[in-house]
């Protein structure tokens, strides 16, 4: 069985957010040189649920870790790698960068399938960064699959997955045939800590770089050309704040006095 982890690098959700900068000209969020980057939580959780598998169904189970992003993104990869993922996979090809959802989802469907074999792909259940909680549902789409989302736990046995999703009431168990999307939820639990047996073998996984050119996406179809999203501005809303105090000799007074400033404001 193969199992396919998408994973992202994003700023340390523990960043403050007063260190972000919004370039209004550009249309970016800058996070200034230095700031440290990590894997989102939501993917490490993916990745525990494939480790969670291997673990239940034993080393016939291997684990690619994919990731989309500049060269700076191995190191997410490494991460993958020390956790116990078998293998990395980087699209790092500019061609392939500065998409929306529906670029980054094309550009890793297109991964799956140059990986071939794959049963099942993991992915968190939205980017800590972005939180648009698109990328997965959409890979389902361009691949052609079945597509559960919020898990709490995957299962695998045969040729079914059965898992345990999150909602909003309580919970839901499906069942679904391989192969499969599957995003994780965070209730999945805690991802296990890198040992020092994996990091030590992390150095020595293979790790893989394709570009467009590779995954057969021609160069208008992929990254920012690609895109289906414009973003027509980015920008921190001006805060403003008024204060009027409301006149009356008794509170009754001042309490229709606010009546009628509330109606006129149409908030009555």
């Amino acid at each position: 069985m193969r199992i396919a982890v998408c994973v992202k690098q994003v700023p340390n959700p523990d960043t403050p957010a007063a260190v972000f900068r919004v370039d209004e000209t550009a249309r970016e969020l800058v996070l200034p040189p230095g700031q440290p980057l990590a894997m989102s939580p939501f993917d490490e959780q993916a990745l525990e649920a494939a480790l969670r598998i291997r673990d239940e169904l034993g080393g016939t189970v291997g684990i690619s870790a994919l990731t989309l992003g500049p060269d700076a993104s191995r190191s997410v990869l490494k991460h993958a790698l020390a956790m116990g993922a078998d293998e990395g996979v980087l699209l790092a090809d500019p061609a392939l960068l500065s998409g929306d959802s529906y670029a980054t989802a094309l550009a890793l469907a297109a991964a799956v399938r140059k990986l071939g074999a794959v049963d099942l792909v993991l992915a968190g259940r939205q980017a800590a960064d972005t939180d648009a909680g698109a990328v997965g549902i959409g890979m389902a789409e361009l691949l052609g699959w079945t597509a559960v989302t919020f898990a709490k736990e995957v299962r695998v046995a045969g040729a079914t997955a059965r898992v345990t999703r999150v909602l909003d009431d309580g919970l839901e168990t499906v069942e679904a045939p391989l192969p499969l999307v599957v995003t994780v939820s965070n209730e999945l639990g805690a991802p296990r800590k890198p040992s020092l047996r994996e990091t030590m073998r992390a150095a020595r996984k293979p790790v893989a770089a394709w570009g467009a050119g590779e995954l057969g996406l021609a160069a208008q179809r992929a990254g920012a050309a690609g895109a289906r999203r414009v973003r027509e501005r980015l920008f921190v809303p001006a805060r403003e704040s008024h204060c009027e105090f409301i006149a009356g000799a008794t509170p009754q007074e001042q309490a229709s006095a606010l009546a009628r400033c509330m109606r006129d404001a149409k908030l009555l």
